[in-house]
């Protein structure tokens, strides 16, 4: 018998128990202790008294309120018209203002109404608005957004929605190289990819201006072996701007963006920046024209040579959820090079000159030619700032910005043709 059970057949055994003789309350008890197989003792204080079997709920004695649902719409009306102040704010001005609207035909209440709210307390004017505060913060969640006329016109897109057949769709990315202050200029490499293929492309390119930006992007577009039909950039005016905007519709290119603050929208590129740009560029701060000359004779020469045709890739060919658990399956890795050959949309022409570049290429040379004018880059920013605290130019955590004369010669190391 469980306590459920134990505690019905006890409010029964009761009824008969309180009104019974002597010898048959001891009758009664025998039954009990045999059925429950409880103590005599406990049977007995449970029994002999009219015992409250439910718990008793305590009704505490509320004070009555003062302040009532009356004065909510008149505390909002005033809340309103100083700018959502906190009640800690909001109490002082009401001592003094309620009247003054009251003149002038902007709060229309009665006296007693008046009273209370220049004596109301600042955790009174919380209470009262806690509602309304609520109601306007899911308002604001699904508000839409006002966003400028030229993002309403270029579609978004997202991650599933692309055609992993097509070749020449290319999504653009912004990497900053500006330490851990983004003052001033500092150089920024515009990161480009081919989807299909895996094709990448960088610059380096000082400052975020837009023209700058679409100059880069012509210089990255030149160096691609196949031709673009589609640009898919992040939300950055760098990219989003009249400026790449008319060069797509002049182009004939299609023009998509990704959904603000979804990364994964630009997935294919944001591995190429960790990959090809932040595992060898790091995050320090690059700001001189020295620096951007010996990143961007990186970027037009060794490292893409070496990305592209002997860092292999592993495309997605399958994504399905079974019982909670994502499961991926891949394609066997290939080089963006490999991907390009098996292509048959790739032309002829192309794939020989591609085979005559794989084949005058020396993997370990470029990776020793990679890590020298890395090494170059290291000491160019030593020197920068070694020169800054020498003439004590940096002092409180500021960053320096040096320029030299575009003209002036400085050695690199040997370029790969």
């Amino acid at each position: 018998m469980d306590m459920h059970s134990k505690k019905q057949y006890l409010q029964e055994v009761q009824k008969d128990y309180l009104g019974a003789s002597k010898k048959k309350r001891g009758e009664l008890l025998d039954e009990a202790q045999r059925r429950t197989r409880l103590a005599r003792k406990y049977l007995i204080r449970k029994l002999s008294v009219k015992t409250r079997w439910e718990k008793k709920v305590s009704q505490r004695r509320k004070r009555p309120s003062e302040y009532g649902v009356d004065l909510i719409a008149p505390l909002v009306r005033i809340w309103d018209i100083f700018d959502e102040p906190c009640g800690q704010r909001l109490a002082p001005l009401l001592r003094g203002e309620v009247e003054r609207l009251r003149r002038q035909d902007e709060l229309f209440v009665s006296d007693l109404q008046a009273e209370k709210l220049k004596k109301i307390s600042s955790k009174t004017i919380d209470r009262l608005l806690e509602h309304e505060k609520a109601v306007r913060l899911i308002a604001a969640k699904y508000e839409k957004h006002k966003t400028p006329l030229l993002y309403e016109k270029i579609p978004t897109k997202m991650s599933d929605e692309w055609d992993l057949k097509v070749l020449g769709q290319i999504q653009i990315d912004g990497v900053e190289h500006c330490g851990i202050s983004t003052n001033g200029e500092y150089l920024n490499t515009v990161s480009t990819t081919d989807i299909r293929s895996q094709w990448w492309e960088g610059e380096a390119v000082l400052g975020k201006g837009q023209a700058r930006t679409l100059e880069t992007l012509k210089n990255i577009r030149k160096r691609f072996p196949f031709d673009w039909n589609e640009i898919h950039p992040d939300n950055s005016t760098s990219f989003i701007n009249y400026f790449l905007y008319g060069y797509a519709q002049k182009e004939k290119l299609d023009f998509s963006r990704s959904r603000p603050f979804q990364k994964n929208d630009n997935c294919f590129v944001e591995q190429k920046n960790s990959r090809n740009v932040r595992r060898h560029i790091g995050h320090v701060r690059y700001d001189t024209l020295k620096e951007q000359a010996v990143l961007n004779d990186l970027y037009h020469n060794e490292l893409r040579l070496f990305k592209n045709f002997f860092q292999p890739v592993m495309r997605l060919e399958l994504k399905e959820r079974y019982k909670g658990h994502i499961h991926r399956q891949y394609q066997p890795a290939k080089t963006p090079y490999q991907y390009l050959m098996d292509d048959p949309n790739v032309s002829k022409e192309t794939k020989i000159q591609l085979q005559k570049i794989y084949e005058s290429l020396n993997p370990a040379k470029l990776h020793r030619s990679i890590e020298a004018k890395l090494k170059l880059l290291a000491n160019i920013y030593q020197i920068k700032h070694q020169g800054a605290t020498e003439m004590g130019e940096e002092k409180n955590g500021t960053t320096v910005t040096f320029s030299f004369d575009p003209t002036t010669a400085f050695r690199l190391p040997s370029l790969v043709t």
